[in-house]
This record gives C-alpha cells, structure tokens and sequence, in this order.
C-alpha cells in the first residue's frame, strides 16, 4: 500500500502524496485505463524513496530549488488530471487515455534522471575519493596490472586484475592458503623462476574468497622490483589508505612510519603481498619481519627462497595436462585443432617445460599461422637443447617468438624493443610512444601506434591496460589512458635485444645511475660521442644532478625518469641538435622542481615535450623561445600560476603549438587566459582536471581548433559563449562534466562540428534550439539519460547517429590505476 511520506519540502511531500492516493482510488473504478495507472502506480512506487533521499538531502547538497519546483508542478498536474478522469464519462475517458500514457512516460523519464543523478554523485564522491588518494598516479607504477591486469589508472598497492585464464593453480592456492593461515607463521615466500606463475598465484590468492572474508579491505600489493626502495613501499602503503603521505629523512624515520601503519592497520587482520622481491633486498624483508603481529601476514613472491625467513613454497611448473590446455587456450586452437597433429603442440609444449610465460607468448605467435609455420619452429628447437633448464634458455624460448616478427613485423618487433627503454614496474604511458614513433617511425597517426601495442599484447608480448571505462570500444582517439606493462622476463628480453651491438653502435643506450655512480665508460669519457637515435637515462632518490658531458648528436629522443625533488637537466642537452621528443618523468610522490628548464631553448629541432608531475612554475621562471614545437603533455603536473606569474609567456615561447593536452592536474582551477594567445592550436585536450571550474572567455580566439576535449572536468560549470568563434571545431568533448548545465545559445554556430560526446552530463535539463544549425554533425555520444534531450530534435536532423553508451555501474576505473 502506497502512503504519504513526510519529508522536508512540505510542498512536494504534499503534492506526491495527493498524486500516491490518487492513483490508489480511481485505479480499480476506471477499467478501461486499469493497465496505464498500475504502471504509474508501480513508478511512483520506485520513485517514493528517491523522492524521500532528494527532498532530505537538499539542504546539505544544496541542490537547486528548482528541481523541487519542478517536481511538485508535475505531481499537482498528475493528480489534477487522474482526478478530471476519474469524473469523465466513458466517452471522454477515451481522450484521457493518450494523456495518461504521456503522464506516465514521464514518471518513467522522471525515474531515470534520479537514477542517473543518483550515480552522478556516487561518481562526484569517488572523484573525490580520487583525488584524496592520488589514485591517478601512476597506472602506476606497481599497480597497472600485470596481464590485463587492470583498467584503472589503479589504485596504490591495489590487487592486479588476474589473467583471463589461470591453470594448475588450485592446488598451489590452497597449499599456499594452509601456510599463510597457519597460527605460527607470519611470512610466507613463494618462489620460482621467472615466468613461473608467481604473480599470477598471488593475485588469484587475494582473490580468494577466503582470504577476502579474513581480510576484507586490509590487503595490501606492493610490486618491489629489483631496486627497492622502503621509502616508496611506504609511502605507497599511505597512499593505498588515503592518508597524508610522510616525508623521510632517513631509513629509521621510515621504519617508524612502517610501525606506525601497522599498528594501525593491524588491528584488523592484514594480508601484505611483497610482489617480485630479488636477491639482495633482504634488507626490505628484515624491516617487515621485524615487526610482526597477530593479525598481520605477509606473502613474498622472489625468484629468490630466502630460507633464514621461514619455510619457502616452491612454486613447480604446470603439469603436462594444464600446460596443454594453457597452450590451446593461448593458440587459439579450439575446432582448427583437428587440422594439427596433436603430436606437434605436445613437442611444442614440451619444449616450454611448463613455463605459463613461455607458453603462452610461443601460444600467441603461432596462433593462426599454418602448419608449416608450427613444423619449421619445432624443427628448430630440435638442433639445440630441447629442455629449459635455466632462465636463460626461457629467454631463447621466447627469443624465437620475437624472431618471427623479425621476419614478418619488422617494425612491431621494433617497437617492442623500444619497451625496454622505460623502468622496471613502472606502467609506460601509451602517449610517450606515439610522440617516440612519430619522430622515429614516421608513425603520425596515433590509432596506428595503438594498433601496434594491440599487436604486441596479442602476441603476449605486452599487456595494453586502458584505465577508464570498459566501453573502450568506442574509441575517439582519447589514450592518455592507455598503459603498457611488461612481465620481468619479456622487458629483459628486449633489453637483450639492445645490448647485442657495442656500446657505440647501439640505437638504443638505456642507462640507469644509482646515487651519482655513472657508468665507467662515462665517468671515464672512454667514447666520444655515441650514434644512439633513443636515449634513456634513469636515477634514483639519491642522484644529486651531477652530470658529466655526454655527446649524443644523432638523438631524436630523450627519455629522463627521476625519483628527486629537485632536477636538473643534463647540460649536453642544448647540444643535442637532433632531439625532437624529450620524456620527462618522476616518480617521487610529489611534483619535482626542475632548476634549468631553460636549456631547451638551445635545441632548434624539438618538437613533442611530454611532462610528467613537474612543477609547472619552476620550469616558468627563465623565457625560452621553442619554434619547432609542435605537441606538448603535461600529465600529473603542478600548475598552480606557473603561465601566471613566470617569465614564459605563452605564444611568445610556443608559437607554433598545434596540440596541448593537460591531464589530472589537479590544482587547475581556471585554464590561464594566455592559452587563448595560441592562435596555431588545432587540439586542445583538458581531462579529469576536477577542479577546473572555468574556461578563458577568449577561448573564441583558437580560430584554428579542430578538437576540444574536457572529459571529466567534473567542476567545470559553464562553456563560454565565444565559443561559437570556433568556426572549424570538428569534435567537442564534454563527457562526464557533470557540472554543466547548459550549452551556449549560440553553439549552433559550430558550422564544422561532427561530433560531440556528451554522456553524462547529468544536469543539462535541456538543449537550445540552435542546435537545429548543426548541419554538419554526424554523431552525438549520450547515455540514455542524455538521449532524452536530442528527441524533439531528431525529426529534423535526419543526417545525425546517437550512439547511446549504457553506464557500467561498476566505478572500479575511477580508483584502479596506479599512476
């Protein structure tokens, strides 16, 4: 039975219940609309408690009262009408019938929108969350996932995705579940070699459904890779709870810090999984170790045993049955398995060991090929050794694999190499390739990039994460959230493959400096100059910017990671006449300084600029001039006032601009006013930028743009009217701007507009009518909500698609990437 509810809003309680018992007296007397009013009565049903939530949470969410206005308009209307019809005749009844249905198409509509406003701000909420976190971080470092690990740009120590397919380890996961529950045991190492399943088995365990009934949110995933470093596993612990991140000044002020979350996070049972720990970081495992607790378990995954911290589980290779079925499963056999022997998959499983690494890359490379193909690669393996008895001989498994793109994909294999070029465990952004490949390749389209990670993650050879929704279907040309990571034992093989010229031959020099030791060739300046066209240098925490001279003059890319607070930029740099993309990364947890940025104007030739949580107005200080310039990133920066307050002025350093994306910079709050002076910008890129509220009213100026994009600017309230000056402005971008409520009156005034995705703009009530000049726009990417508002015009515009996207509810990318 229907009731009245109280609730704050006199007006609207009252009116919603005048309409509840309407419907509930004239429902049984007229017959004739009996199915019509049950199906009201049911929406209104649904609607009561929604109606109920809104009218109590107006005043903390200070919703417009307008939209309770609204609402009790509707609902008087709704009973004045049942009551008119309830009085009518049977003849006139009939009139009222049409008058109903359009009554309840509305409650219906009404239904959806506080369904759709409900979700807008559970997803306004875990923005914030967001943001608390620093989720958007690093798809990052540890946490991008490891074999489709994870869309997100996941979350710090998150819990990788696990493979789509997982075989033999049941036996290992409840082995491995009796240990770790045993009273007595506090650390459990899992250990193999490489390219054994180790990760994967860690992954399925927490997972588990056991494990997550004892340890429910309490279970932390720390990749600690080769060089560890307990400052960063710590602050990533910090970051994993949304608590403020500590500074260190020591390894005791670090540990103490480790206490401290764990006496704090202990008091609930913790499951804490040290992922890929090697052979000389026994000194992370003794600051664990030492700190034990009841309810506080840790899981080691190491190529290493570490007997001196307990009793290792050995982790043994698939047995022949699972190694088969993996390699179907990664060969696509399926019904083509008739047409091959069985005979010859169990030779090439064989040759695997059962290896889940070796198996399935072997799987992916052969997948489709003829049975020549599959004859001529066993045929190989039979003139050498045919048992994998080391790590190294996994490498030639998986060397063969790679010759055949040598022979069939030149340039795929090519780009897999360029993989090794980037830090252990850390995700690598999709976008640093396509600037590599464009200046190296003369790859300018940037889908043909994509399509060539694509490849390599059909090959196995790489796991492409895309960290947004699971709708990447629908692709736009939007990859700031694509991610590459690669298993250990893959990246050394592309490292292999730089290394097999000398030194002063090789394409590619990747160098990696801990503390200030440089490599003795350089220290030593044994080669003058090297002919390397992609250089990659890496420092840790400790690197104190003290640079040698390095002559690189045939270097079109230069890629610069660093774990400091402040950088400075090696001074070779203004004598690298070639360069064209310059990478600058940091991993430390906070935006770095850097004190020369100025030396790039000395480099005629650069064109792409990729910068990665640097403080935007340390590098704003000294003017610079950059002619060539044509695409610059920022990606996790500190703008603050940095093109406020600087000496850079923009147009004047960056004349020649025609691409500008700015990524999760979060402390963006207006877009500067000088971006407007950039009067050669053809692609303007702002996204999850949350607190951008406003655009420069000038925005008008960029007659040139072809493409705004300001997804998920979720504060961003208003467009600006000069808008309507973007005359060749092909694809408008205002998805997830939950915010906007309405569009510009004159944006029909976008004469070259084609497309325009504007799903989830949950406040826009409705559209102007100047939409109807839109002659040109081909399609419109809505949700079901937003498709509402295009129906009075679709009549007319005829040459229009709306491509309706249905919201996954699952919010897991707004928190699952480790940036």
């Amino acid at each position: 039975m229907m009731t009245v509810v109280i609730i704050s809003g006199e007006a609207l309680a009252l009116a919603f219940g005048a309409l509840c018992d309407s419907v509930k007296q004239v429902k049984d007397q007229i017959l004739m609309s009996k199915p019509q009013l049950g199906d009201i009565k049911s929406t209104l049903e649904t609607l009561q408690p929604l109606i109920k939530e809104m009218a109590e949470c107006e005043k903390e969410l200070d919703g417009p009262e307008e939209e309770l206005e609204n609402l009790r308009v509707k609902m008087e209307e709704g009973a004045e009408l049942i009551r008119k019809c309830s009085k009518a005749s049977a003849f006139k009844k009939y009139k009222y019938s049409s008058r109903l249905d359009e009554l309840r198409k509305s409650l219906q509509r009404l239904l959806g929108i506080l369904k759709v406003q409900s979700i807008r701000d559970v997803k306004k909420a875990l923005v914030s969350v967001r943001n608390i976190e620093n989720v958007v971080q690093r798809i990052e470092g540890n946490c991008v996932i490891h074999n489709n690990q994870s869309e997100k740009i996941q979350g710090w120590c998150a819990v990788p995705e696990p493979p789509t397919i997982m075989v033999g380890l049941d036996v290992p996961l409840r082995e491995l579940k009796m240990k770790l529950f045993t009273d007595e045991v506090s650390m459990v190492i899992v250990t193999a070699p490489g390219g054994c399943g180790k990760t994967t088995l860690a992954t399925k365990l927490c997972q588990d459904a056991e494990i997550k009934d004892k340890f429910k949110s309490n279970i932390f995933f720390v990749t600690v890779s080769k060089r560890a470093n307990l400052f960063l596993i710590v602050q990533e612990l910090y970051h994993r709870t949304g608590a403020p991140v500590p500074d260190f000044q020591s390894e005791v002020t670090a540990v103490g810090w480790l206490h401290q979350f764990l006496k704090q996070t202990g008091q609930n049972p913790m499951l804490l999984v040290l992922d890929d720990v090697w052979a000389g970081s026994e000194f992370i495992l003794e600051k664990f170790d030492e700190l034990k607790m009841t309810n506080y378990k840790i899981l080691v995954t190491s190529r290493s045993d570490f007997p001196r911290f307990g009793s290792p589980y050995y982790l043994k290779c698939l047995k022949d049955e699972d190694a088969m079925a993996l390699f179907h499963h990664a060969a696509s056999l399926g019904d083509r398995s008739s047409y091959i022997s069985e005979d010859l998959p169990r030779k090439i499983v064989e040759r695997c060991m059962g290896f889940p690494l070796a198996i399935t890359v072997v799987g992916r490379s052969l997948c489709g090929q003829p049975i020549e193909i599959w004859q001529k690669r066993v045929l190989e393996w039979s003139r050498g050794s045919s048992v994998l008895e080391s790590e190294h001989d996994l490498l030639d498994c998986l060397q063969s694999s790679l010759d055949v793109l040598d022979e069939e994909k030149p340039l795929i294999r090519e780009c897999f190499i360029d993989l090794g070029l980037f830090p252990e465990d850390q995700r690598i952004p999709a976008t640093v390739l396509i600037d590599m490949w464009a200046e190296l390749y003369g790859i300018h389209e940037d889908i043909s990039s994509i399509s060539h990670l694509y490849e390599l993650a059909s090959q196995s050879l790489a796991n492409l994460v895309v960290t947004s929704r699971k709708d990447n279907k629908y692709s736009d040309g939007y990859y700031t959230e694509h991610f590459v990571r690669q298993h250990d034992m893959l990246r050394e093989l592309a490292i292999r493959q730089m290394i097999q010229e000398p030194l002063q031959q090789r394409m590619r020099v990747k160098i990696d400096i801990c503390g200030d030791n440089l490599p003795m060739w350089w220290k030593e300046q044994k080669y003058q100059s090297l002919i390397a066209r992609v250089v990659s240098i890496s420092t840790d925490e400790e690197f104190s910017s003290t640079w040698q001279n390095l002559q690189l003059p045939e270097a079109e890319v230069l890629i610069l990671n660093f774990q400091t607070k402040y950088y400075a930029l090696p001074v070779f740099v203004e004598k690298m006449n070639k360069l064209k993309t310059l990478v600058l990364t940091s991993y430390s947890t906070s935006p770095t300084e850097l004190n020369n940025f100025q030396l790039v104007d000395s480099i005629p030739s650069l064109k792409r600029i990729r910068l990665e949580r640097i403080s935007i107005p340390s590098i704003s200080r000294y003017p610079i001039q950059l002619k060539s310039m044509k695409k610059i990133s920022l990606f996790m920066c500190c703008i603050g006032q940095g093109f406020g307050n600087g000496s850079i002025q923009i147009s004047e350093a960056f004349p020649n601009v025609v691409e500008m994306n700015i990524d999760y910079c979060n402390d963006l709050v207006e877009l500067p006013a000088q971006l407007c002076d950039l009067i050669q910008l053809k692609k303007l890129s702002v996204t999850n930028s949350h607190k951008l509220s406003a655009l420069p009213e000038d925005i008008g100026n960029l007659v040139n743009l072809e493409l705004l994009r300001l997804r998920s600017c979720t504060d961003l309230s208003e467009l600006p009217g000069s808008i309507r000056n973007l005359k060749k402005l092909n694809f408008l971008d205002i998805s997830d701007c939950f915010s906007i409520m309405e569009l510009p009156e004159d944006i029909g005034e976008l004469c070259s507009l084609e497309r325009l995705n504007m799903r989830q703009c949950s406040r826009l009530n409705e559209l102007p009518s100047s939409v109807l000049d839109l002659e040109h726009l081909k399609e419109v990417t809505c949700d079901e909500e937003t498709e509402i508002l295009w129906e009075p015009f679709l009549p007319y515009l005829t040459h229009m698609h709306i491509k309706v996207v249905k919201e996954d509810i699952n919010l897991n990318w707004l928190h699952k990437s480790h940036f």
